[in-house]
């Protein structure tokens, strides 16, 4: 079986730290998001898988993956450009599928429970596609599942105002081609101007394919609000750690206190706490004075200077420093800095771009 990983769209609900690259490059407990789907694919058996790149900095994609090896993985790039939609992505694969079957994953969400068991159901029946389903609050944001009296899979709606039923389509598709590129080559653009997986699996359905589905256990998000990164964060913080690590350097003044994953190179500081579940990245730098709280992960390279962070994602090469900054529930994008100025209040809950530069009044 091989796998696609769909990588493009813009990212526009996580402006702006998406404006100079794609969301899935965001990095949640310690990785980009795509990279726990690449892990996923790779722990499920599925050794070659083809990214789908978007408009938005492909090469940025490219810089980071390579060629897969480091994941253990082979890697094909495919240029999909402008996002025309799921079907269109899934479409510009097909000779790098050819004639074996597949699973498509989309490169924002997370599965706590990973799809092994799923890949596994696939490959031992004889449905020519499947769908995963979860039950959701909401379903008029998602693509959702119409079934019949007998509980049968009927039907398929992407975004409904009346949803036929609670539960939505997870982002992963498996497949059994060519019916589905050949499906696909029929199809014309939804009112969205894009071509729908939703209306692809509909016409395998009224095609007379066999389309069956599995109940997703466990925990599934998309991550495509701050909100959402942030949960993501806190999910995989307590999901993926489960003892403390230290592989950096701890002086004798500074505390390291429950879950907490200590990267190489990295340095905690005289007067410093990290209190865990919490990540802190290669190379960077905690301290001196500094707490890192609960659910916070912290990107290489970065340097947390006499302040306060508790519940957030601080990205790679990112600067805060000076007493009384306290940051909250935020994200800070790679690059930025934020540091100690005279004319604003402390307390700030923040969402900072790449790059960016803040000055925060200081004080207790």
């Amino acid at each position: 079986m091989k796998g696609i990983l769909l990588h493009g769209g813009f990212g526009t609900r996580l402006r702006p730290l998406t404006h100079s690259g794609p969301k899935q490059l965001i990095k949640v407990a310690g990785r980009p998001v795509s990279e726990w789907c690449l892990l996923d694919l790779r722990d499920s058996g599925i050794k070659d898988v083809a990214i789908v790149l978007g408009e938005l900095a492909p090469t940025r994609v490219i810089e980071y993956y390579g060629d897969g090896s480091r994941l253990e993985i082979n890697i094909t790039y495919v240029y999909q450009g402008y996002p025309y939609g799921l079907a269109h992505a899934l479409y510009v694969c097909r000779e790098y599928v050819r004639d074996e079957p597949f699973v498509m994953y989309l490169g924002d969400n997370i599965l706590t429970n990973g799809i092994s068991s799923y890949v596994k159901e696939f490959l031992s029946s004889d449905a020519d596609a499947m769908v995963l389903l979860t039950k959701v609050e909401d379903p008029r944001r998602f693509g959702v599942a119409k079934f019949d009296e007998r509980g049968r899979l009927v039907g398929l709606v992407e975004k409904p105002k009346e949803p036929p039923s609670n539960y939505a389509l997870v982002g992963v598709y498996f497949f059994r081609p060519p019916y589905i590129f050949k499906v696909i080559e029929r199809l014309r653009p939804s009112w969205r101007g894009e071509l729908e997986i939703t209306d692809a699996i509909q016409k395998l359905l009224e095609s007379g394919f066999k389309v069956s589905y599995a109940f997703v256990e466990g925990w599934w998000k998309d991550t495509g609000t701050p909100e959402d990164i942030l949960e993501v964060n806190r999910l995989l913080l307590d999901v993926k750690y489960s003892k403390q690590v230290v592989l950096g350097k701890v002086e004798s003044g500074a505390k390291v206190e429950g879950r907490v994953y200590v990267s190489k190179d990295a340095r905690i500081l005289d007067g410093s706490i990290v209190r865990g579940p919490a990540y802190i990245g290669a190379g960077a730098v905690m301290g001196p004075g500094t707490y890192v709280g609960p659910y916070t992960s912290v990107g290489d390279n970065a340097e947390l200077i006499g302040v306060e962070v508790e519940n957030s994602v601080v990205m790679d090469g990112v600067v805060l420093e000076g007493r009384g900054i306290r940051i909250v529930d935020s994200l800070v994008g790679a690059g930025a800095s934020v540091r100690i100025s005279d004319s604003i209040p402390t307390g700030s809950k923040l969402i900072v771009g790449e790059q960016a530069r803040l000055w925060l009044r200081g004080g207790a």
